[in-house]
């Protein structure tokens, strides 16, 4: 009997034996002792043998049984391959086969050894943390399985972030009806990033762009709004704006809209710049005062309130006053707009979009140097990605309909007062 063809037999013989009831017993206590590596284990194990059974059918459709060839072709022994199953590379005895005109491939292999989506798997392992260089170390050590080089690991990372790349930056927004839009900057790699970070009619988040810079300034924040209207997005006077008070951002933002810009300062951010400028013994209270009044619901009672905490920081030090009166209304932009409280605990402050880039530096962690400004984009693009994928609808979305016709009714009494 020929050697292929016994090797056929063998990994058929394999795949049958796997049905009796011992061999599964003894993998089924093995999954019991051993958890998922066990299983792990198992189902690659059968993997393996499926994937070979399958490429000796068709070499054997093809070129027809030893006995009996129905064909020119010819069966050419085997030699060693791999295969993807799921996010691993499985080593696999590749059938041969020869015609008149040289090697011919079998599409169940081709198939098999596609690693497309290998790139895109690897890629959500190493963004929840695993570092490629301990790829070997981490993956499950079960049958024939064997892992990928980091060379390899690195070049399947370098296609699929910049695939990801790709499609953030030309993702199209036409259909995208903004309510809300956070503006931050993220420091990686030496450079400054303004990030947007969008909230839809639906209370839905989604990062929108970013613009690369070596400070945050106005210069760098113009260009991501006209990227992003490039793409599609409708900026207007009726978007709120959410940032941290950044000097560049709001010069960009005031330049664009003027007066009728609705602003919403961080009120954790304005909290902390205040309680700085305070010896440590009034800062608690500082904070008290503070988080106390814009708690209240209504404008005039909040307004009242930051008022007299403005006159008892003066007692203190000037400074932290003045701090506190130069974002005295943009503090209360969402009392001004009547936006109920439930929804005015996600955007009253930055922190969406600080959540955001935790979850960046979460996934980047393992990144010990960025080599060139591709890589630093590369890497934002694909993170931002998949922290969409975690996002949750906002709390209080409900009365984002209501809090709009607000603001329509507020630009419309602007409008016929300066006409």
């Amino acid at each position: 009997m020929r050697r292929d063809t016994k090797k056929r037999k063998k990994a058929t013989q394999a795949l049958q034996a796997a049905q009796e009831k011992a061999w599964w017993t003894d993998r089924m206590f093995q999954v019991m002792v051993g958890g998922k590596r066990a299983l792990d284990a198992t189902m690659q194990e059968i993997g393996r043998m499926v994937a070979e059974t399958i490429m000796y059918m068709e070499r054997e459709e093809l070129a027809g049984p030893d006995y009996h060839p129905t064909s020119p072709l010819q069966k050419w022994a085997s030699q060693p391959g791999s295969i993807y199953l799921g996010d691993q590379k499985i080593h696999v005895e590749h059938p041969r086969l020869r015609g008149p005109d040289g090697e011919v491939a079998l599409r169940t292999y081709e198939q098999l050894k596609r690693r497309g989506g290998f790139s895109e798997e690897l890629l959500a392992e190493v963004l929840r943390g695993m570092s490629a260089r301990k790829y070997e170390e981490t993956v499950t050590e079960a049958g024939k399985a064997f892992g990928v080089s980091p060379s390899s690991v690195s070049r399947h990372l370098v296609e699929a972030t910049a695939k990801q790349l790709v499609q953030f930056r030309e993702r199209r927004f036409d259909d995208f009806q903004v309510f809300g839009l956070f503006l931050d900057t993220v420091h990686r790699g030496g450079q400054a990033f303004v990030v947007a970070l969008g909230i839809d009619l639906e209370g839905i988040k989604v990062p929108l762009g970013f613009w690369e810079g070596a400070t945050e300034n106005h210069e760098i924040c113009e260009e991501l709004l006209v990227d992003l209207e490039r793409r599609g997005l409708k900026l207007s006077k009726r978007v709120l704006w959410v940032t941290d008070g950044g000097a560049g951002i709001i010069k960009a933002l005031k330049d664009r809209y003027g007066k009728t810009l609705i602003h919403q300062r961080c009120t954790i951010h304005k909290d902390r710049n205040i309680q700085r400028h305070l010896p440590k013994r009034y800062r608690k209270e500082a904070h008290h005062l503070f988080t106390t009044a814009l708690e209240q619901n209504r404008y005039r009672d909040a307004k009242k309130m930051l008022e007299d905490f403005e006159r008892w920081l003066r007692e203190i030090n000037e400074s932290a006053a003045d701090s506190l009166l130069e974002a005295i209304e943009e503090v209360l932009t969402l009392h001004t707009l009547k936006v109920p409280a439930l929804l005015r605990k996600t955007v009253h402050s930055t922190n969406p979009i600080e959540s955001m880039f935790s979850m960046v530096r979460d996934c980047e962690s393992n990144i010990k140097r960025y080599r060139n400004s591709k890589m630093r984009q590369r890497w934002l693009a694909a993170v931002l990605r998949h922290c969409e994928q975690r996002f949750k609808r906002v709390k209080g979305h409900a009365s984002i309909a209501a809090v709009v016709a607000a603001i329509d009714a507020s630009l419309e009494e602007e409008a016929l007062k300066a006409a």
